[in-house]
C-alpha cells in the first residue's frame, strides 16, 4: 500500500456566503450521479508545497458531495528526490538535465510505487513529474487516470520533456494551469484548469488587523514601519535574492521598510536548504531583513498574518505554475506585486488586480508607488479580492474536476 494521508473533514455548505449559493447548487447537482466513486489522488509529498495544500481542501470536498475519496503519497528516497528536483527545474527552463542514472533512479522508484498502488480506481489522479509513469505500468488499477501537471512547461529544457514526453502523453485525461504549458505530443483530452485556495483555512480566514500585528511583532517586525514580504518556498525559480534587490532599492528612498521572506522546507524538495542558506547569506545580516520558514515556528496562521499585515505582498517569481500565494495575498486585500510569468498574469490585471513585473527594478518601483499611495494599495487591494474569489476559490476547483470525472464517464 502507498501511505495514506489523513484529512480533516470539510462541509462545502459552509463556502455558501462566499461562493454563492448557485455555485453550491450546481456543484451538489454534479456530484449525485457520481456518488461513491472511488477516486484518489497519488502525490510526492504530503506537505511543505501547493499541490499539498490544494489536497488538503479538495480530498475533504469531494468526499463531502458523496465520492469515495482517498489521497496517498508515493515513497521516495534521497535519489529520488534529488532526481526529480532536478527533473522539476529542468521542466521549467533550467539547462541541466537528468544524467542516465538518475532518469533509471526516477523509473525504478516508479515501478516500486506502481506495485504498491492497490486497484479498484474508478478515478486515479496522478500529480506532477514524481509518479508520472504510472499508468503507463499499472493502466489496469484504475478505470480512469488523469495526470495533473502543476509546474510551468513553457520553456521546458527540450531533452527533459522528451524523455518525460512518452510517459505522459497517453494519459486519457491532463489537465495544466495554463494552455501555454502544454507540451506538443499529448494524445488524450487536455484541460486547463487553474488550482485555487481555501479561504475558510487557517492560512485564508479573516485575520484582524491587531491579531496580525501580534504575530508579526513575536518575529521581531516593527510593525509600526512599512513590511514588504514575499511568502513562497525558498527556489531559484521563486527568486528571493531578486526580491532583496528590489528591497533595497526601496530602501534607499524609504530607510524604515523592512523585508520578510517566509516560506516552508518540503521534504521533496533537497535543494531547498542550499537556496534558504543562500537568501541569509545575500540578506548579508541586514536587521531589517527577515527570512523565516515553518522551522522557526511558523505555520499557517502566521503565514496568513505576513500577508494580513504586508503594506506590499510579493511573488517575484521567473517561472511559476500558479502560484497559491498570489491568490492568497490578493484574498486578502493587500496590495500585490508579482513576476509576469507563468499564472500569476491570470492572478493579476496588471495597475488594475496588482502590478506585473520583470526585474528587481521594476518591483521596487512599484512597490514605491504602494507605499507612497495607500490610496492605490487600497485600491489594488479590494479589486484584486474579488477577482478571486470569481476565479480562484476552492468550490470552483471541486467543479471543475466533477465536469471531468463526468466526461470520464462517457468516454
Amino acid at each position: 500500500m502507498l501511505q495514506p494521508v489523513a484529512v480533516a473533514s470539510k462541509s462545502l455548505a459552509d463556502y455558501t456566503h462566499i461562493c454563492g449559493r448557485e455555485l453550491i447548487a450546481e456543484i451538489r447537482e454534479l456530484a449525485e450521479p457520481l456518488k461513491d466513486r472511488r477516486v484518489v489522488h497519488i502525490s510526492a509529498t504530503a506537505f511543505g508545497g501547493g499541490v499539498s495544500e490544494i489536497l488538503y481542501a479538495l480530498v475533504p470536498l469531494m468526499r463531502d458531495v458523496g465520492l469515495d475519496c482517498e489521497w496517498q503519497v508515493i515513497y521516495g528516497r534521497e535519489e529520488f528526490f534529488n532526481a526529480t528536483k532536478l527533473m522539476h527545474n529542468a521542466l521549467q527552463g533550467a539547462p541541466q538535465d537528468l544524467d542516465e542514472e538518475q532518469w533509471a533512479a526516477w523509473r525504478q522508484y516508479n515501478e516500486m510505487n506502481a506495485r504498491e498502488l492497490s486497484a479498484g480506481w474508478d478515478v486515479c489522479l496522478i500529480h506532477d513529474p514524481q509518479p508520472a509513469a504510472l499508468y503507463e505500468l499499472v493502466p489496469e488499477k484504475a478505470k480512469g487516470w488523469l495526470w495533473r501537471c502543476h509546474i510551468d512547461l513553457s520553456t521546458p529544457n527540450e531533452r527533459t520533456i522528451a524523455r518525460l514526453l512518452p510517459h505522459i502523453k497517453h494519459y486519457p485525461e491532463a489537465l495544466f494551469h495554463m494552455r501555454e504549458f502544454v507540451p506538443a505530443g499529448m494524445t488524450g483530452r487536455v484541460h486547463v484548469v487553474p488550482p485555487a485556495i481555501d479561504p475558510l483555512t487557517p492560512k485564508n480566514m479573516a485575520l484582524s488587523p491587531e491579531d496580525a500585528a501580534f504575530v508579526c511583532g513575536q518575529f521581531g517586525i516593527d510593525v509600526d514601519r512599512p513590511l514588504m514580504c514575499q511568502v513562497s518556498r525558498f527556489d531559484p525559480w521563486k527568486d528571493p535574492l531578486g526580491v532583496i534587490d528590489a528591497y533595497r532599492v526601496v530602501k534607499q528612498k524609504l530607510p524604515e521598510v523592512q523585508l520578510a521572506l517566509v516560506g516552508s522546507m518540503a521534504s521533496d524538495d533537497p535543494e531547498g536548504w542550499d537556496y534558504f542558506n543562500a537568501t541569509i547569506a545575500h540578506a548579508d545580516g541586514d536587521p531589517d531583513i527577515h527570512i523565516l520558514n515553518n522551522f522557526n515556528n511558523v505555520g499557517a496562521i502566521e503565514v496568513n498574518a505576513f500577508q494580513s499585515h504586508s503594506d506590499v505582498m510579493v511573488q517575484k517569481s521567473t517561472r511559476e505554475g500558479f502560484g497559491l500565494t498570489v491568490a492568497e495575498a490578493i484574498w486578502k486585500a493587500r496590495p500585490f506585486i508579482g513576476g509576469n510569468v507563468g499564472g500569476i498574469p491570470l492572478q493579476i490585471e496588471d495597475a488594475v488586480t496588482g502590478f506585473l513585473v520583470s526585474s528587481p527594478q521594476q518591483c521596487a518601483e512599484r512597490a514605491l508607488d504602494v507605499l507612497k499611495d495607500p490610496a492605490l494599495g487600497k485600491f489594488l487591494g479590494r479589486r484584486g479580492k474579488e477577482h478571486v474569489r470569481a476565479h480562484f476559490l476552492m468550490p470552483r476547483y471541486l467543479r471543475d474536476y466533477l465536469l471531468i470525472f463526468h466526461e470520464l464517464d462517457e468516454a
